[in-house]
C-alpha cells in the first residue's frame, strides 16, 4: 500500500506509469485474452483478466474466503490498482510487494499462508492473503460505523487513505482530498472488478425468464437496502419491522439498492410487471408451479418461515444449481448456491412467471 496524507496507502502514487496507464484508461482486461466462456474460477472471469492476474486468481479465491463481504474479483482488481500484480514492486514510501503492504503493516495481517516457512510482504501468495484479512477488517469496521456507501467501497477507501480519512470524511473521502487518489481508487476498482465478475450469461438461452436474469444481473454488487429499489433501478429504503438495520443503524435510509422482491420486480419488469413483496409475486404466480428438478432461468424461489402465508424471501433462478438475490442488510446483489444460499428447511418451491 502506497503511503497517503496522513494514512495507509494511495491509489497510484508510486506506480509505475505504465500501469497508471492501464488502470486509468480502463483497468478490465488484457486486449489479447480470449472472450471465452467457461473462463472462471470461483467468480472471477479469467478471459477478462491479464494473464499476470490469472497467474494469481486461486489465490484471490481463497483470500476473498475470509469474510462474506468479499468477492475474489475486489481482490484482483485492489491488486491491478495496487502494483499491477508485480510482486518486486516497491514505493518511495516504504510499501512493497503485489498488495504494496507497509511492513509494519504486514506485521499484524501477515502470516505464511502458503505453507514454504517463511511470509513477507513480497511473497505474493501470503500477501494477497494478509489483504483479505485487512480488507476484512476494514469491511467490519465500516458495516459497525454505518456511514454512506457501500461497506467494501468505505473498506477501500481505508485501505488506501487509512481508515482516520474515512471518518474524518464519514465516507469515502471526496474527489478534492489528496488530488482525488482515494476518490478515484474506490470508483476505479469496483468497476473493474465488475467486469471481472463471472463469466458471462450468454448461455442462458432465449425468452423471458432469460432475459429477467440478464437484466438482474447488471445489479451484481448493487447494495441490499430494505424496501429499496423499483422497477426503474435501485432506490433508497427505509427501516421498519426490524428491517433496514445494521448493528443498531437504519443503513436502509442511506442506501441505494434493492430488496429481494423488488430486484425481482425489477427483473422481469416490463415484460411482467410483478407485484412488489415476495408474498405478492408467490400469490401471482403460484398457479405454475415448478419442481426443483425443472427450474429454468428466471423461475422465481421463495422461503417461509411458516407456510406460504408468512414468505420472507424470493430469488431468481441463475441455472447450474443457482440462484441470483439480494440477501440481506449488509449484503448486495450476489450469485450464490440454491442449495446453501438460504436455510432448506424454509424452503417454499418455485414458480414460474408468465410473460
Amino acid at each position: 500500500m502506497k503511503k497517503a496524507i496522513g494514512g495507509i496507502a494511495a491509489a497510484v502514487v508510486g506506480v509505475p506509469v505504465g500501469v497508471i496507464s492501464l488502470v486509468l484508461g480502463g483497468a478490465a482486461a488484457d486486449a489479447s485474452a480470449p472472450q471465452a466462456a467457461g473462463q472462471a474460477l470461483g467468480g472471477l472471469n479469467l478471459a477478462q483478466m491479464p494473464a499476470a492476474g490469472r497467474a494469481y486468481a486461486s489465490w484471490y479465491v481463497r483470500s476473498a474466503a475470509q469474510c462474506p463481504q468479499l468477492s475474489p474479483a475486489v481482490l484482483a482488481a485492489q491488486g491491478q490498482q495496487e502494483s499491477g500484480f508485480d510482486p518486486d514492486i516497491g514505493s518511495s514510501a516504504g510499501a512493497v510487494g503485489i498488495a504494496q503492504f507497509l511492513p509494519s503493516t504486514y506485521a499484524s495481517y501477515g502470516e505464511d499462508s502458503d505453507g514454504d516457512g517463511k511470509t513477507g510482504p513480497t511473497d505474493p501468495e501470503d500477501a494477497i492473503m494478509a489483504q483479505g484479512r485487512f480488507m476484512c477488517s476494514l469491511i467490519a469496521r465500516a458495516e459497525k460505523a454505518g456511514y454512506p456507501g457501500q461497506p467494501i467501497e468505505l473498506a477501500l477507501a481505508g485501505y488506501n487513505a487509512g481508515w482516520g480519512r474515512v471518518q474524518q470524511y464519514g465516507g469515502v473521502p471526496p474527489e478534492s482530498f489528496a488530488a482525488g487518489q482515494t476518490y478515484h481508487y474506490v470508483r476505479i476498482i469496483m468497476a473493474t472488478a465488475k467486469k471481472w465478475s463471472h463469466v458471462g450469461i450468454s448461455g442462458l438461452g432465449s425468452g423471458s425468464g432469460p432475459d429477467a436474469v440478464r437484466r438482474a444481473y447488471t445489479e451484481l454488487g448493487t447494495p441490499y437496502s430494505w424496501g429499496g429499489g423499483s422497477p426503474g433501478g435501485p432506490t433508497v429504503g427505509f427501516c421498519g419491522g426490524g428491517g433496514g438495520y445494521l448493528h443498531g443503524e437504519c443503513v436502509a435510509a442511506h442506501t441505494a439498492g434493492f430488496d429481494c422482491s423488488s430486484l425481482t420486480q425489477f427483473a422481469w419488469w416490463p415484460s411482467l410487471k410483478l407485484p412488489r413483496t415476495a408474498a405478492d409475486q408467490y400469490q401471482a404466480t403460484v398457479s405454475r408451479p415448478v419442481g426443483k428438478g425443472d427450474l429454468r432461468p428466471g423461475d422465481l424461489l421463495f422461503w417461509s418461515k411458516g407456510g406460504t402465508g408468512a414468505i420472507y424471501h424470493v430469488a431468481l433462478y441463475y441455472g447450474d444449481g443457482k440462484i441470483l438475490h439480494a440477501p440481506r442488510t449488509g449484503k448486495t446483489v450476489t450469485i450464490a448456491d440454491l442449495d446453501g444460499a438460504m436455510p432448506a428447511r424454509e424452503y417454499v418451491g418455485a414458480t414460474r412467471p408468465g410473460a
